[in-house]
């Protein structure tokens, strides 16, 4: 079991930036996958971005590509949200999460293929 532990959300101005870490343990990292979703109010939770551990491969959803940028450290574990220019409809409770068996890339942006998840940070972008 993997255990993960989000930090870094707040309230951060739109234009601004603000980075999100997820810290990782339990066991020891090989081929999986690290991913961020987010659930805004009234809305079903989303894919925001994925990274694969062992080659850094990235994968981002439509309207965050160009502004955010996921990273991992392999020394410490831990995986990274670099949100720059965020935008009010980036308000949300974003999620860490992992995937520890193989998965096609097709199902990278499927909740269902990671089966370790976080408790969630809050992120509120003001206009």
């Amino acid at each position: 079991q993997v255990q993960l532990v989000e930090s870094g959300g707040g309230l951060v101005q739109a234009g601004g930036s603000l980075r999100l870490s997820c810290a990782a343990s339990g066991r020891t990292f090989v081929n999986y996958t690290m991913g961020w979703f987010r659930q805004a109010p009234g809305v079903e939770r989303e894919f925001v971005a994925a990274i694969t551990w062992s080659s850094g491969n990235t994968y981002y959803t439509d309207s965050v590509n160009g502004r955010f940028t996921i990273s991992r450290d392999l020394a410490k574990n831990t995986v990274y949200l670099q949100m720059n220019s965020p935008k009010p409809e980036d308000t949300a409770v974003y999620y860490c999460a992992v995937s520890t068996l193989w998965r096609p890339v097709t199902m990278i942006r499927d909740e269902r293929t990671y089966d370790s998840w976080g408790q969630g940070t809050q992120v509120t972008v003001s206009s």
